[in-house]
Order: C-alpha cells, then structure tokens, then sequence
C-alpha cells in the first residue's frame, strides 16, 4: 500500500477546501506550478520534493515573487481570516434562514431546472457557435458511457478521427484564465486522445456563448491537423 503524507482534517476539510478554493489560495499564480515542479524533480523523498520546491517556486503573477515557507504561512493566515469574518457569518446566516421548502425547491431546480439550462447551453455553443465556425467538421453529442468516463461532452468528427469538447457554464466573475483541469481530467483527455486521436478543448460559456474565445484558434488548428493527418 502506498504511504501517505497528507494530513487528515475531518469535518474541517470541506470549509477549508470551500475556502481556499473561493480565494483562489492555492493557484499557481499564489503557489507556483506545484505539478510541473514536482515532475521536474521526480522526488524519492518528501524531503527531497520540499527542498526543490522552495528552492524553484515562484508565483506565476506579474510580480513573479520566490515562494517560501513565510509565504505559505501567510496564505494560511489569509484562509483562516476569511474563513473566520466571511466564510462562517455567510454560512451561519445561510443555516438559520434555510427552510425545509428551500431544500425541496433546491433539488427540484437542480434535478429540471438546472438541467434543462445546462442542455440548451451546450446546445447553443455548439450549434450557434462551433458549428457555423466549422460547418465541414461534424459535431455530436457523446455516448453516455463516454461522457461519464472521459468528461466529454461533444465530439467532433474529421474522417476517422476525433477532438473532443467540454463545455462548463462560468459567470461573469469567474477568471478561466487560472483554471487548471484536475489531473483525473487530464488523464481522461489523454485517454480520448488515444482512443481517437484528436485533443480535449474546455470551453467555458456565458448564457451560450464562448467566453474564452482564443480556444476558437485552438480548436481551429487541431481541425487543420487531424485533415492533414497522414
């Protein structure tokens, strides 16, 4: 069995995840390429992957400042403060006006509602938006299966080959310039690839339409690639 080196935080683990996540506390702009880093190293050790991390992170931001154990530390300060005057009032505030109603309405939004808003969003993106972009390529919806296995959405179809495309609803506030797919994903993108042998695009989208329009070119170039494929 694999030893493990994380550390175990009970009930704590969903407020800490929660926040951290809301703040944006462990990107790389704030904590480095934590993964590029590690596979660089290819530690034997945790010791060894802790030295070369604090000898090579820096934050991919503007400032670009070397990160240290003071900087985690106070990453850490910054979590607790917002979890203490933000994080928990908000949630207190939430737990005393919820109602047995709001969790009936909630399910009810989340099962129909939600669900029908999530279909015809995919639907736009791709029949409003990629498909008169690329009327040559012909785009279908993923079998079930794969959509459940792979995090595929819609596939593209060039010959006997295929790219792939995620589509994930973002509001206005929402930075997709930081987002980063899990690694389950990225290993599911890889598995698509094999299979058919074209990439995975993630597009996010505002009420239907393409938010993060430079995937446009991107997608544009594998179309280029996978026709002139030999």
């Amino acid at each position: 069995m694999m030893k493990k080196y994380s550390y175990e935080f009970g009930k704590k683990e969903k407020v800490l995840n929660y926040a951290c996540q809301t703040y944006q506390l462990t990107r790389p702009k704030r904590v480095g390429a934590v993964m590029a880093l590690i596979r660089e190293c290819q530690p034997e050790t945790i010791l060894e992957w802790e030295q070369y991390y604090f000898e090579n992170a820096y934050e991919l931001s503007k400032d670009k400042n070397k990160i240290t154990k003071a900087s985690l530390e106070e990453l850490g300060e910054i979590l607790y403060k917002k979890i203490k005057t933000i994080v928990i009032p908000e949630w207190q505030e939430a737990f005393n006006s919820l109602t047995s109603q709001d969790c009936v309405d909630y399910i009810y939004n989340l099962t129909i509602n939600r669900t029908y808003d999530g279909y015809n969003r995919e639907k736009s993106v791709i029949h409003d938006g990629l498909a008169v972009l690329f009327p040559d390529v012909a785009f279908q919806e993923s079998d079930p299966e794969l959509d459940h296995a792979l995090d595929i959405d819609y596939i593209g179809k060039i010959k006997n080959d295929a790219f792939g495309v995620q589509i994930k609803p973002i509001t206005a506030q929402f930075s997709f310039a930081n987002y980063k797919p899990s690694e389950r994903m990225k290993k599911c993108f890889d598995e698509f690839n094999r299979e058919f042998g074209g990439n995975v695009f993630i597009i996010f989208s505002i009420n239907g339409e393409i938010a993060n329009v430079d995937v446009i070119k991107e997608i544009k170039n594998e179309i280029n690639r996978l026709i002139n494929k030999k």
